[in-house]
């Protein structure tokens, strides 16, 4: 009996060292950056390694090339982090190489490869954007479905359903692949799309609304994996395609890129690489104010600015701490990753008065020292133009900093166009908004936009007509900056607050009733929209000034308005009248050199007969809720 017991002992001790062992292993599930390229503006790149008992103390990091050196290793308490510098000698050469985590006491090792590619050419790619560029905005997943066969995918199965608005829908990277040639046809030149992180696999039970039972990340604003590509849309390779065939027929591409916070469900979020990684903890943080006018007041208040910068959107995402140095080297990788590997031309920044004015300038350094074309649009939600001129590169603020943010979305502009054009309000009230141009360094590229996925839609506006929205595309595609054409609304589509202002566009998913990607399936005043938005873009296209003229204004009444866009070979006149009836418009032009005092304006939008100017007055009738784009008659 006793030589059992002993016996029993003995196994449960060997068994125990035998667990313990197997647990004590290194181990390693996880690479950022996965990879890497040479020269690089950026040496040493910081690895984050993701795994099991990675100690810096106990474990050593060597490479199989004395051309590329591992130091620097801190890690975190639970051994589940590891970060290291990657040095690259000026004489690495592209390849594949085996980096090898050894513990220190124990034979025990964990090896992965990690490969070094040849900095990409920048012909044809990393073009940046410029006033030149119309940009459409959509969300893939709401866009065209070109690949149903990831729309339920195994790693991520159930989230797929069309019934409800917060779930997948199928729209994905080949969708935008396939209807390249219809968003160039509307005269874009430039694709923006919400972000293709990888989001969460399972549904979302902490942002939940009545009308279903959880949501998803669709949208893609919940990363839980900035390396990766949401297989609900496909995946890198197909991302690569997309944007290479894009660049092939003239589309630049904008990466929409998030450093403000991640989704609930990463692994981050209860299990931080770091002590300061988040701003707060899941169990004890504060929730965003939304008071972004503190991010330019030198007299504003600890608490409130505070809650700002460190809150948790809606109380849920994590918010990045981007004061922790890993966190910053961590966000400034990625973006520049992506850059590379993708080719992309252009960021749309997220988020922008949320995260520190110190990291943007950093942040944005950096970019511009890896890719000096590539165009940085952050997005600021708000009406203040002082406040979104604070933010836009060429001067530095009461803080000393300035953000290296290249341009933002005109949000002024936006609502003034939005009262004019849907609500029947007065149009003075936009050119009171272009009266704040001074403000900032640089308004001429400044992004303009009549919506986007954050509000209803135009049509969505209490008044809205479609005479309104076509003068409202009118006045974006022809007065100073980089217009946007959300999705859906050369075709007026109509949508209320989201998700409904993020329809599926007819004809881009099997089963739709009608296509209206052809004129075919469109009705008479989808198309009269769709025509007259084409127009626009070919207008855009062929009249300089309507990209590059400087801006004078001729009338600025409580319904009409008139201004020239002006080159030192071209002008251009642009005349709207927003009121409900007829009225006469009457403006000088004999400032404007490349106008004649004696001549005939043709309307290119044929709306209104020429028009002569006379000893350089021109005087007109325009109809009501008409808006018309005059040149010179030859």
């Amino acid at each position: 009996m006793c030589r059992k017991k002993i016996s029993l002992i003995h196994i449960v001790l060997v068994f125990g060292l035998i667990k313990a062992s197997i647990l004590a292993q290194v181990s390693i599930e996880k690479i950022e950056p996965p990879n890497w390229w040479t020269p690089s503006t950026v040496n040493p790149i910081r690895i984050l390694l993701t795994g099991k008992n990675l100690y810096s103390k106990k474990v050593s990091v060597k490479t199989n090339s004395p051309e590329l050196t591992a130091s620097n290793l801190k890690s975190s308490e639970n051994g589940h982090y590891l970060f290291f510098d990657l040095k690259f000698s000026s004489k690495l050469k592209p390849g594949k190489y085996k980096i090898t985590v050894q513990s220190i006491s124990k034979p025990e090792k964990a090896e992965f490869e990690f490969e070094i590619f040849p900095k990409s050419s920048s012909q044809g790619r990393n073009q940046g954007f410029t006033p030149d560029d119309v940009i459409y905005f959509l969300l893939p997943d709401r866009f065209a479905d070109g690949d149903p066969s990831n729309n339920d995918p195994p790693k991520s199965k159930g989230l797929y359903n069309r019934r409800y608005g917060r779930y997948y829908h199928g729209g994905d990277l080949q969708g935008i692949i396939d209807k390249l040639d219809y968003i160039r046809s509307l005269g874009a030149t430039a694709i923006w799309t919400t972000p293709i992180y990888d989001n969460n696999d399972k549904p979302d039970y902490k942002e939940v609304y009545e009308d279903a039972p959880f949501t998803t990340g669709y949208h893609g604003y919940g990363p839980v994996d900035f390396y990766a590509v949401d297989e609900h849309f496909g995946d890198i390779e197909k991302l690569k395609e997309l944007v290479q065939k894009a660049h092939s027929i003239g589309l630049k591409v904008i990466q929409d890129q998030i450093a403000n916070h991640t989704g609930p469900y990463h692994r981050w979020a209860e299990d931080p690489p770091t002590p300061t990684w988040w701003n707060g903890t899941v169990q004890n943080h504060l929730s965003n104010n939304w008071q972004k006018w503190t991010t330019m007041n030198p007299r504003a208040t600890y608490q409130t600015q505070r809650r700002n910068l460190e809150g948790w959107f809606i109380n849920i995402l994590p918010d990045f701490n981007q004061n922790d140095p890993e966190v910053e080297r961590y966000l400034v990788q990625n973006s520049l990753w992506w850059l590379e590997m993708v080719g992309f031309d252009g960021i749309r920044m997220d988020t922008l008065p949320h995260v520190p004015r110190s990291f943007w300038e950093k942040w944005g350094a950096a970019i511009k020292r890896e890719f000096p074309k590539v165009t940085i649009l952050g997005e600021l939600y708000d009406g203040n133009p002082a406040l979104l001129s604070y933010f836009q590169t060429g001067r530095r603020g009461h803080d000393g900093i300035d953000t290296r943010i290249d341009t933002l979305f005109d949000f002024a502009l936006f609502y003034s166009i939005r009262n004019a054009f849907a609500q029947g309000k007065a149009i003075r009230e936009v050119s009171q908004v272009f009266a704040h141009d001074w403000l900032y360094p640089n308004p001429s590229v400044l992004v303009t936009f009549i919506g986007v996925h954050d509000m209803p839609r135009f049509m969505n506006e209490p008044g809205a007509t479609i005479e309104g929205l076509k003068l409202a595309q009118t006045l974006i595609m022809t007065s100073r900056g980089t217009p946007i054409i959300y999705y859906g609304d050369e075709i007026a589509m109509p949508g209320g607050g989201d998700p409904d202002n993020r329809r599926d566009f007819p004809g881009g998913f099997p089963g739709d009733a009608r296509n209206a990607f052809t004129a075919e399936g469109r009705t008479p005043e989808e198309n009269e929209v769709w025509n007259h938005l084409a127009k626009l873009g070919a207008l855009r296209k062929e009249l300089e000034p309507l990209r590059r003229g400087r801006t004078l204004d001729l009338l600025d009444e409580e319904q009409q308005m008139a201004y020239a866009r002006v080159t030192d070979k071209e002008a251009v006149l642009i005349v709207i009248n927003n009121d409900t009836k007829p009225a006469r418009v009457s403006f000088d032009v004999s400032m404007i050199k490349t106008l004649p005092k004696n001549g005939v304006l043709v309307d290119r939008l044929g709306k209104v007969s020429d028009v002569r100017i006379e000893n350089g007055i021109v005087d007109f009738i325009i109809q009501a809720r008409t808006g018309a784009i005059f040149t010179l008659k030859l």
